[in-house]
């Protein structure tokens, strides 16, 4: 019984301290060629992506250098209703571009408060799939240029997140 309970005790802190645990971001990413469309094809569940399926995403220059998000999904099946969320991301680390942060809610003022994080980990050299996180580990993505990805690539950004020390069972494919 008390070697149950240590292990259950070890488990518990080592879940605990992954969202302390740094996270590495890509050495550099041209945001030109990062710009357009991408769907999604895995994601942890979120309260603002409740019911979503057919998920797209759109990345735009705006005037002002920041980026347009203009994020679109069906709800239900695909061809539930339409849903879209128009945003604003801007890049926090201007030597990698790998660190931006995305806000939703009062786009049209930049506010730290109300944005969240939006790190690239991972990003073929085509710019065809890329991996989405932030350190919290709460939220992770996995995106393509194409509505469907090659299963070798997915379960090799699974296993990157896995090793980023993102609990990968909590990913919910999407289905297009």
């Amino acid at each position: 019984m008390k070697n149950l309970l240590l292990v259950a005790l070890l488990l518990s802190c080592t879940s605990l301290t992954a969202k302390n645990l740094p996270l590495s971001t890509v050495d550099h990413v041209d945001i030109s060629r990062y710009l357009g469309k991408w769907f999604e094809i895995a994601r942890f569940d979120q309260k603002f992506q409740k019911g979503c399926t057919a998920t797209e995403a759109n990345y735009s220059l705006r005037k002002d250098g920041d980026i347009r998000v203009t994020n679109k999904c069906r709800i239900g099946t695909t061809k539930g209703k339409l849903k879209i969320a128009e945003g604003r991301a801007w890049v926090k680390n201007k030597e990698t571009n790998a660190k931006l942060k995305v806000q939703f809610f009062l786009r049209n003022f930049k506010f730290p408060l109300f944005s969240g994080n939006y790190w690239i980990l991972d990003l073929d050299s085509d710019y065809q799939h890329v991996l989405i996180g932030d350190p919290s580990r709460k939220y992770l993505w996995i995106l393509s240029r194409k509505p469907n990805m090659d299963l070798e690539v997915y379960e090799s950004l699974v296993a990157k997140a896995q090793d980023m020390h993102f609990d990968t069972s909590k990913l919910l494919k999407t289905l297009h």
